[in-house]
């Protein structure tokens, strides 16, 4: 991995743990293992480095969302794959958590990668629910755009509840019942 990649792999990290203001640069070398020289070589301070990592924190989640979304033949099975995909619930959404963060969100620059990821994914499974409205799978007055706003704040929700617990029971719960409301015809 080259030294650019360990500075965002180690801000990513350290923004989903600590936050903004908790992530300093001194921190982020040391869990990367760079000089300072290295790190200015790479960007230009440490909003330059965190828009950086919250990308490739969009660009994964969009990436794993995506591979789950390819999986089953239905509607409901993709959906179903996306909600139900391994997730390291007690840490919440490398997404989501940042869109808590005051700092980042007050940035547009910043948050502006959270709000495309959020809209890419409302899209994704708006499509994949108007396929399974389409094909008779799922009821003719569901709103595909409006389910896919609440199956997304569900999840986040599942996240905030299973964090505020200390176990991952109430996102479970939560997805349970995402998907028991979609069979529902």
């Amino acid at each position: 991995m080259s030294t650019r990649d360990q500075l965002v792999a180690s801000t990513q990290d350290l923004l989903w743990e600590r936050g903004y203001i908790g992530t300093s640069p001194k921190a982020i070398q040391q869990r990367a293992g760079a000089g300072q020289g290295s790190m200015y070589h790479h960007f230009t301070g440490k909003a330059d480095l965190a828009l950086a990592a919250i990308r490739q924190n969009a660009d994964d989640l969009r990436a794993s969302a995506g591979a789950a979304f390819a999986q089953g033949t239905t509607a409901v099975e993709r959906v179903s794959a996306y909600l139900l995909r391994e997730r390291d619930v007690l840490r919440g959404c490398p997404v989501g958590r940042l869109a808590l963060d005051p700092e980042i969100v007050a940035n547009p620059e910043l948050r502006a990668p959270l709000e495309e990821t959020f809209d890419w994914l409302r899209g994704r499974l708006a499509g994949v629910l108007a396929e399974g409205i389409a094909n008779g799978e799922l009821a003719s007055d569901l709103d595909a755009e409006a389910t896919a706003t609440t199956l997304v704040a569900v999840l986040q929700g599942g996240y905030v509840l299973a964090r505020s617990s200390g176990t991952a029971e109430p996102f479970d719960q939560a997805i349970r019942g995402a998907l028991a409301l979609l069979g529902r015809r």
